[in-house]
């Protein structure tokens, strides 16, 4: 999160507000490592700020690869971390339906601490479906995972097709100039 605010310290309305986000959840993580106690309307707090937090960062990232007028480097590295952040994203709303609807994703193993196993099941699953690639393992249930399914595996697909052929387009562009 703290790579994520500076990355927006030009932004300044933005970067204030995702600084607040951090101050937040550093301080229910500082408060969990302290007490132990895992509270869980806390613990939705935390998640809904990160969930805010990667749209906002997801968002600034989309906009300034969109924007770049030259093709470097630092353009396909953002345009990289765009998709990383899209999978994230996913995972979080996976998390939340998940929270919200128990049992909402079948092929889940359940461990002895049941929480470290879904959370890496929904990240794997999120970017198998952001991916498109859907091996079947994990099954979305529920309506809403369903439908939460279908807007992550299409938002993949928009990205990788129209964000995508803007840098290509701008990279010949740039290239028989």
């Amino acid at each position: 999160m703290a790579f994520g605010t500076l990355f927006l310290v030009k932004k300044k309305l933005l970067y204030g507000f995702t600084l607040v986000l951090l101050f937040i959840c550093t301080g229910i993580s500082i408060q969990y490592f302290l007490t132990g106690n895992k509270i869980e309307s806390i613990s939705f707090i935390k998640l809904s700020c990160l969930f805010i937090f990667y749209i906002i960062v997801t968002l600034e990232m989309i906009k300034q690869v969109s924007k770049a007028k030259t093709i470097e480097r630092n353009v396909i590295l953002g345009l990289i971390s765009g998709y990383i952040s899209l999978g994230l994203l996913a995972f979080f709303m996976f998390l939340t339906i998940e929270i919200i609807e128990p049992q909402s994703f079948s092929g889940i193993a359940i461990s002895s601490n049941g929480q470290t196993m879904l959370t890496e099941q929904l990240l794997y699953f999120s970017y198998v479906t952001l991916l498109t690639i859907g091996y079947g393992e994990i099954l979305p249930v529920s309506d809403l995972a369903q439908k939460g399914a279908i807007l992550v595996a299409l938002i993949g697909q928009f990205y990788l097709v129209i964000l995508t052929a803007i840098v290509v387009g701008k990279y010949i562009n740039q290239q028989s100039k």
